[in-house]
């Protein structure tokens, strides 16, 4: 799934007329990116969330089939339900497997892979170094589990492989990822990786500028 619903609030005016995953990086929408990366993986069926200007998504990528893939689109309204809210409206088109989750708004030469779920966790989250405009980071790693005390501290990069049970108890509605993330943590359920390659959330004009110059 590629969370896409997104309004982009820190990329005005850009995204006044123009969905943050639309915006072009090194002349391709920030989306393409990702469904290229997906494609040579082996991936065959996406999910993308939409809200914000979402027809303008729907439209310039169809149902998929020039990326050899197959996209449903899970569409949340005028107002986005958050992460949780938009992963758990999705649940009914991903299935009971695991799946991939992706920020649609990161850049990251991550091989998506080797990511899955082992063992009896309800998520796998991949970690990276904190960026200049996070440096308190988010969770801390240690030995291949994610929790909040004791370790250094490492940023969620928007990428990880969620079980649906994450979701157990969940309903309907508008409502953040980090309150499951911390259920899990509390019960031993969450691992993670570090991942050191390149990543970077788009979350503003420069950084979006910094990519197009990124040699």
């Amino acid at each position: 799934m590629i969370l896409a619903a997104g309004r982009g609030e820190r990329l005005r005016p850009l995204t006044d007329h123009t969905p943050k995953p639309l915006l072009p990086v090194r002349g391709k929408p920030l989306i393409e990116w990702h469904l290229e990366a997906l494609a040579r993986v082996g991936v065959r069926d996406v999910v993308i969330n939409l809200s914000w200007l979402g027809e303008l998504i729907r439209s310039a990528l169809g149902d998929g089939s020039r990326w050899g893939l197959h996209i449903q689109y899970s569409e949340e309204g005028p107002v986005p339900l958050e992460t949780g809210g938009g992963i758990f409206q999705a649940l009914p088109l991903l299935g009971e497997a695991p799946f991939l989750i992706v920020n649609g708004d990161v850049f990251t030469s991550l091989d998506f892979a080797p990511l899955a779920l082992r063992g009896d966790v309800d998520a796998h989250l991949v970690l990276v170094p904190n960026p200049p405009q996070h440096p308190r980071g988010d969770f801390c790693l240690n030995e291949g589990r994610i929790g909040e005390a004791a370790g250094e501290r490492l940023t969620y990069s928007g990428i990880g492989v969620f079980s649906p049970r994450l979701f157990v108890g969940c309903s309907a509605g508008r409502f953040p990822l980090l309150p499951l993330f911390r259920r899990a943590i509390a019960a031993g359920r969450l691992s993670g990786e570090r991942f050191d390659g390149f990543w970077n959330d788009v979350g503003t004009v420069e950084r979006l500028q910094q990519l197009d110059t990124r040699s």
